[in-house]
């Protein structure tokens, strides 16, 4: 028995937050959708948690399959710990569907057959009188029309026959038609597209997309999703317009005086700072510091790894006097280790919200942006990522820090990209040869929030982290690699045993 009007909701859940998200709440009730997409893209898991989600709340749902049978959707329903017991099950692929007894010869089979489904499928309805219907799928139908004409015809009519019977449908389509079927889209009431992407390495990548929603301001453009146990995790697209929240905008320690004064006072809450250099030269063990300083204050951080190891980086780090351990075990720190070719973009998005506002993470680090570039289609493409990203960390108070490895040791080194305009705070870590040996040196190029020191200072990675000189006002030349000496070797660091190298 259906439920008054008065009673029903206004949307209707499709049972995946994030598309619900997308869709502004959900389906309109009472409607005919599309979803589209090639075998392999989630379809008929949309359509089966679509319906278990209206078992949920009373609504019974019917499942007409014209492909596959019961038995193997019953199967797709195990792999995700589903029971279909909730819904009906209404198979359109007879046993005896190939016997001597189903052959006719005085009309094209076609023309018996498309009649004969159709009628099928209304009295199913009228049998069960469900709340929500899902046919999969509209490429059986499709192949029996014949023609484009009458294809759309026998779709109009199933969709006046839906409207009166109070039913929101979802109507699978496998696009085993050439080209958009733009005839189907325009009788839907909103379409829904899935699609699956091969990269030359790597998983695959699905992403999904509102192609129209009538009377609904939906989410536009991409969305990443995964086929997970439990049915489709959809991540919305990032919009960093649509978030943000106060907070106390007080500089905090980066756990070094030397490095705060250089700073300008410190990490400025709500801002982005990005750390550059060639490999080794010490961005990942300056990163740390900073964060072991957040840390000890008792907020929470977050610490995303693409590049090393992280039993190698945990090992470095308690080398150094910075052992990250504790605070994992206390769940102040989260450390995920991250393979960029099984990731998807929105998927990191999703994972970097859910650090901040379910976990709390005052502090996001991304180490690097190097590996991140490379789950990205084009630097395009990730240079507005980031932005939509960092726009986000910035309204909601967090300390982002960002590393970005460059090529070359000295003289003329590159990055894969440049990002320093997205950055608050920009620090430059670079090598430098003087008296026979390879130093460090670190200066800051720019900071949005401070007057900061316009200086290049020696650093050194010691046993207690991150050193920093005077300074180098006797040199000429330092960011080159090879300055000129123009005063007193006294004026550099005293060789110190790092015990772990630099990062």
């Amino acid at each position: 028995m259906q439920p008054d009007a008065a009673s029903q909701p206004t949307t209707a859940s499709t049972g995946i937050a994030g598309l619900d998200d997308i869709l502004n709440g959900g389906l309109t009730p009472e409607r005919l959708y599309l979803v589209e997409g090639t075998p392999g893209t989630g379809k008929t898991t949309l359509g089966l948690g679509f319906l278990l989600t209206g078992a949920k709340v009373g609504e019974s749902g019917l499942y007409i399959t014209l492909a596959e049978t019961e038995n193997e959707l019953r199967a797709v329903g195990k792999t995700h710990g589903w029971s279909l017991d909730p819904i009906t099950v209404f198979e359109m692929v007879p046993a005896d569907g190939l016997s001597d007894d189903q052959e006719q010869t005085l009309l094209h089979p076609s023309e018996v057959e498309l009649g004969e489904t159709i009628r099928a499928i209304m009295a199913k309805v009228d049998e069960c009188r469900p709340a929500r219907v899902v046919i999969d799928s509209l490429s059986e139908l499709r192949l029996l029309a014949q023609s484009a004409i009458r294809y759309r015809r026998q779709i109009l009519a199933l969709k006046h026959f839906f409207s009166t019977r109070a039913c929101t449908v979802l109507v699978l389509d496998d696009k085993s038609a050439s080209g958009s079927d733009l005839q189907l889209h325009s009788i839907a009431h909103g379409v829904i597209a899935l699609e699956q992407i091969l990269s030359g390495f790597g998983a695959q990548r699905r992403r999904m997309h509102v192609v129209k929603l009538r009377g609904v301001r939906y989410r536009g453009g991409y969305h990443d999703f995964e086929i997970e146990r439990g049915g489709l995790k959809i991540y919305p697209r990032l919009v960093a317009a649509e978030h943000g929240r106060s907070y106390v905008d007080a500089p905090v320690s980066t756990g070094s005086a030397g490095f705060d004064a250089l700073l300008g006072g410190g990490l400025f809450p709500g801002t982005a700072t990005l750390l550059t250099g060639p490999a080794g030269v010490g961005k990942t063990t300056a990163t740390i510091q900073c964060m072991v300083a957040l840390l000890r204050r008792g907020e929470k951080a977050c610490y995303f790894l693409f590049d090393e190891r992280l039993p190698t980086l945990l090992k470095r780090s308690a080398a150094l006097g910075m052992d990250l351990q504790p605070f994992i075990d206390n769940g102040l720190l989260q450390m995920r280790a991250i393979d960029p070719a099984e990731l998807s973009p929105g998927e990191f998005a999703g994972a970097v919200r859910a650090a901040v506002e379910e976990d709390g993470a005052r502090l996001v680090a991304i180490d690097s942006l190097n590996a991140y570039l490379q789950s990205m289609p084009n630097e395009q493409f990730l240079v507005l990522q980031m932005h939509e990203l960092l726009t986000y960390l910035g309204q909601h108070g967090v300390v982002s820090m960002l590393i970005l490895g460059m090529h070359g040791i000295m003289g003329d080194i590159r990055a894969d990209v440049d990002l320093s305009y997205l950055a608050d705070t920009a620090v430059q870590l670079r090598y430098f040869e003087a008296f026979g040996e390879v130093r460090q040196a670190i200066s800051v190029i720019k900071t949005r929030t401070a007057m900061h020191e316009r200086v290049i200072r020696e650093f050194q990675i010691t046993a207690g982290g991150l050193v920093l000189g005077e300074p180098l006002r006797a040199f000429q030349g330092v960011l080159t690699g090879i300055p000129a000496y123009m005063g007193e070797s006294s004026t550099l660091l005293a060789s110190q045993s790092t015990d772990g190298g630099g990062g």
